[in-house]
């Protein structure tokens, strides 16, 4: 009779997935892979060094982290973001978020959690005197993390890890919003000093007017962009 073998099984193909899935993401959110960007399943697949194996599987992950779409009978894209999108991120983010606060305010490590959440401030704040505009975006993406985490629910936290992914495609509109918003170090501490207090009215409206900016600041910076675009489009004709 044959006995199962109780080590550990082999993983190298789900390792050298998981690698290609991070090569591949990163290629996305660095702009490497731009969107509107077809992926093509061989080229990439030699430009990683891998068979086409690893490369189908990182993809069909990317496909459900939303950053790759799949159109019928034209292939896989990396998606190019509208307003519509956009305001559905942010709806979704809002609804996680204050789950996630809905939580915290009922816990006994609130002040824990605003201290924690006081600290990534405060390096938002260093950075942002120094006009580290992509380490601001990191602790903005550190404190939120931190705050949904905190709830203590695994779905919540994968959920929010997703919108985070899909907000990477925005990264650059993102930064212009950081560079233009003077009260973002003072909202991040508001929100973590409600959450010491365990005011939980105030705290939803606080994080409702927070999440709000972003999206009307980046649709405005599109439009501009889109009118900008259209007049060159005429002048060179």
């Amino acid at each position: 009779m044959m006995k199962l073998h109780a080590g550990p099984k082999p993983v190298v193909r789900s390792t050298m997935s998981s690698m290609v899935t991070e090569q591949i993401r990163e290629a996305i959110l660095s702009g490497v892979y731009p969107p509107g960007m077809q992926l093509n399943e061989k080229l990439v697949a030699e430009s990683c060094g891998v068979s086409r194996g690893p490369v189908r599987e990182a993809i069909q992950r990317l496909l459900q982290e939303g950053l790759l779409i799949s159109e019928p009978h034209r292939g896989v894209f990396v998606p190019e973001l509208t307003e519509d999108d956009l305001e559905d991120i942010y709806f979704t983010r809002d609804a996680v978020e204050r789950a996630a606060l809905r939580r915290i305010v009922h816990s006994g490590a609130r002040q824990e959690l605003s201290e924690r959440l006081l600290s990534s401030v405060e390096s938002m704040r260093i950075a942002a005197e120094q006009e580290d505009w992509a380490e601001v975006a990191a602790q903005d993406i550190r404190f939120h993390s931190e705050l949904v985490n905190a709830a203590g629910s695994q779905r919540l936290s994968r959920l929010f890890a997703t919108l985070m992914a899909e907000m990477g495609l925005c990264l650059n509109q993102l930064l212009g919003v950081y560079r233009g918003r003077g009260r973002l170090i003072e909202e991040h501490e508001l929100l973590a000093n409600l959450i010491a207090s365990g005011d939980a009215e105030q705290l939803e409206k606080a994080m409702a007017e927070h999440l709000q900016e972003p999206v009307e600041t980046i649709c405005k910076a599109w439009e501009m962009a889109r009118q900008t675009a259209a007049q060159t489009a005429v002048t060179d004709r």
